[in-house]
């Protein structure tokens, strides 16, 4: 078992494709397959399953993909911390809920980069679940999420608190009972998002079934939406107090148990900490009242 029969193995299995494998990797197919069958053979197990539209992991083959995965995270670790002279430069890609990004993160980016302009940074939105992932796939170097997490391979340190508030339009008559709500359609992010699991966890212990549930991709489609009068949804009170002020929209208190979220920021207890992933975890404390 070598490290480029391990390279081979991770892009078939991303691609679930021995001949798209081949392609990407500009390898003749009989190689891939060789390559494959080879490392089956030293392993004494079967890593894929055949069928006529490609490959599939077999249970060995994902347990063997999760540490291919660890051995290359590794190695690219040890290239990190053998060039890592505590100057905050390279790559940083941060996770961050829309929420977040949207409202509480533009001062802290701004002086990040204006402080460390050496450093690329990346920020990649997304629901809470899919954002834990990206960290314990070592696709992201951290992330702001809703929380506790209480994840045995995470580090998370408590950001600030949202209060979530239920929004309506302005036009129509205000809402005099949450039974009111059952006539309306609700709006939501994609599954995944922590706010969508706070209001139908809400909405089940009051025995509220909506009328209908329209999911969406962004915030201002959710707002625009609703100040259209299509439905109501859930959102941090921070997103939309500007336009509560503006009496676009309504907003409606709910009780604390639903109604506060922490937002932590997450990172890998097992992963080295480079110098730019550093500055920014010691920024989040300095400039906690900007967000």
């Amino acid at each position: 078992m070598d490290l480029q029969s391990l390279k081979i193995f991770q892009t078939v299995a991303k691609l679930g494709s021995i001949s798209q494998a081949a392609r990407e990797l500009q390898y003749a197919q009989s190689n891939i397959t060789m390559k494959i069958q080879q490392l089956e053979s030293d392993l004494q197990t079967t890593l894929f399953y055949r069928h006529n539209r490609g490959t599939a992991l077999t249970a060995k083959g994902i347990m063997l993909l999760a540490y291919t995965q660890k051995i290359f995270n590794l190695i690219e670790e040890t290239k990190s911390v053998m060039n890592d002279d505590q100057t905050p430069k390279g790559q940083l890609t941060i996770g961050s809920m829309e929420t977040t990004a949207a409202v509480r993160l533009p001062a802290l980016l701004s002086r990040y980069h204006k402080d460390f302009p050496d450093v690329d940074l990346t920020i990649k939105t997304g629901p809470t679940k899919q954002n834990i992932q990206g960290i314990l796939q070592y696709e992201l170097d951290g992330a702001f999420v809703a929380g506790p997490i209480g994840h045995p391979e995470l580090i998370e340190k408590e950001v600030f608190e949202e209060e979530l508030v239920l929004i309506t339009d302005s036009i129509d008559p205000p809402i005099s009972s949450f039974e009111d709500f059952q006539t309306r359609t609700l709006l939501v992010f994609h599954n995944g998002c922590s706010y969508r699991e706070k209001v139908e966890q809400w909405l089940q212990k009051e025995g509220l079934i909506p009328n209908k549930v329209m999911e969406f991709g962004t915030i201002d489609a959710i707002i625009g939406c609703v100040e259209g009068g299509l439905g109501i949804s859930m959102l941090p009170q921070s997103v939309v107090a500007k336009n509560v002020q503006n009496g676009t929209l309504r907003q409606y208190s709910l009780p604390n148990e639903y109604g506060k979220v922490k937002t932590v920021f997450i990172y890998r207890k097992d992963k080295y900490l480079p110098a730019s992933l550093k500055e920014f975890i010691n920024m989040l404390d300095e400039v906690k009242s900007l967000i």
